[in-house]
């Protein structure tokens, strides 16, 4: 099984997005069984919060369901239950990188059973979209309303990018 967090600030636009994009692509690809996918936010501003309407909205016009989202934080453990952890921003970047060291720490001090398993790959989404020539995923919160599909235009591309990275490395 291969586990893919996708975080953004609030867990209630982009990162919902890219989770309900991938998850789309993943069973359409037959791997439903094989990658699981989530999203969680940095900061802890909407935990229990659907994603927001015009997310849930674009989406759908676009064929995605965002509809049963509710919005969590990112915690320690994240990273060492999933396989990717995946920012939209350098900002949330540095927070996971942050986080992810953090975990090693704590985890060599406790000398705990699970320091052998690997952390999290901790990279930006759009790595695996280099063709777009942006690193970053621009929060369409507080900008026009066509920054929506904006987000799911620049996700979609990526999320191609990473399953077919996923498929390469976890065959």
């Amino acid at each position: 099984m291969v586990r893919v967090l996708f975080v953004c600030l609030g867990n209630i636009c982009r990162s919902p997005t890219a989770e309900g994009i991938f998850r789309a692509m993943v069973a359409e690809a037959g791997l439903a069984e094989s990658i699981e996918v989530e999203s969680a936010g940095t900061a802890a501003y909407h935990i229990g919060d659907g994603a927001d309407p015009r997310s849930v909205r674009a989406a759908r016009d676009r064929g995605y369901d965002l509809s049963r989202h509710r919005a969590r934080q990112v915690h320690g453990a994240d990273f060492e239950t999933f396989d990717y952890v995946l920012a939209m921003d350098h900002e949330n970047l540095r927070e996971l990188e942050s986080m992810r060291e953090l975990r090693a720490v704590r985890r060599a001090q406790a000398q705990a059973p699970e320091a052998g398993r690997q952390l999290a790959q901790v990279s930006l989404l759009l790595d695996f979209a280099p063709q777009l020539q942006v690193r970053e995923v621009p929060d369409p919160y507080y900008r026009r309303h066509d920054g929506f599909d904006i987000v799911i235009d620049m996700v979609e591309d990526a999320a191609r990018g990473l399953l077919e990275h996923i498929r390469s490395r976890h065959p």
